[in-house]
């Protein structure tokens, strides 16, 4: 890619970002709830690595990947350039690519089974880390979703909890594909009571503080529900081919 490639698409992302970051705002005023208080993750999800480096010149210095080896090979490069994001994994995770992933994340978002807990609590041990995770929740209990069931969630956060190289901040969920406005509100609204619960029941309710939930689609009906994440990709880096 060269320069003036690259100078087209980040013009073209800063104008999709600005315009997330107005909505955002809008939102965020509307709820009393103050900018710090949302973190907003790029994910650039099977885009070239400029994009992401487009993204952090632009200010956004959370980044997100659903798979571990798109996000292992953009930190190296950006890395190499002197490029530092907050790296976050949000897709799926599979108990072999543990062992990649600990150390090269500021929080993993996809800890989805009861294996997976005690996978990340192994390698993150044998690392001599502590490993910042989130607990999925599937509040929509659709088969096509991965994580717990809201009946499953209490022994989930006890085992992570158990764990001394695990540090639970919260949790993460996915709604439906909408097919109609506002479709999404139920599970997020049952995710935050969910969340609100947990954390009272929390050992170090400080720690507890991660509310993962938003996408391109619904990410405004999540700011509204409590949402202190979203995971934004197409509405900053655009449509994918």
């Amino acid at each position: 890619m060269n320069s003036e490639e690259y100078e087209k698409i980040k013009s073209e992302i800063s104008d999709r970002l600005e315009e997330v970051n107005r909505q955002i705002a809008d939102v965020l005023s509307g709820c009393g709830r103050s900018r710090e208080s949302l973190t907003l993750i790029g994910v650039s999800k099977f885009f070239p690595p400029e994009y992401a480096r487009a993204a952090y010149e632009l200010g956004l210095h959370d980044l997100g990947e659903n798979r571990v080896q798109e996000l292992l090979s953009k930190k190296e490069l950006l890395s190499s350039e002197g490029i530092h994001p907050n790296w976050h994994l949000i897709g799926t995770l599979q108990t072999n690519k543990v062992k990649n992933v600990v150390g090269n994340t500021e929080l993993i978002h996809s800890v989805s089974s009861f294996e997976l807990i005690e996978e990340v609590q192994k390698r993150s041990m044998t690392k001599n880390l502590t490993t910042k995770i989130l607990l999925q929740i599937n509040t929509a209990r659709e088969d096509s979703k991965h994580g717990f069931f809201k009946e499953e969630i209490g022994r989930a956060v006890e085992l992570a909890s158990s764990y001394p190289n695990l540090m639970l901040c919260g949790l993460m969920t996915m709604a439906p594909v909408q097919n109609a406005e506002h479709e999404a509100l139920r599970v997020f609204t049952e995710t935050r009571e969910i969340f609100d619960r947990l954390k009272n029941e929390a050992g170090e309710p400080e720690i507890w503080k991660v509310l993962s939930m938003g996408m391109s689609q619904d990410y405004i009906d999540a700011i509204q529900c409590g949402s202190t994440h979203i995971r934004i990709g197409t509405s900053i880096f655009g449509k994918r081919s």
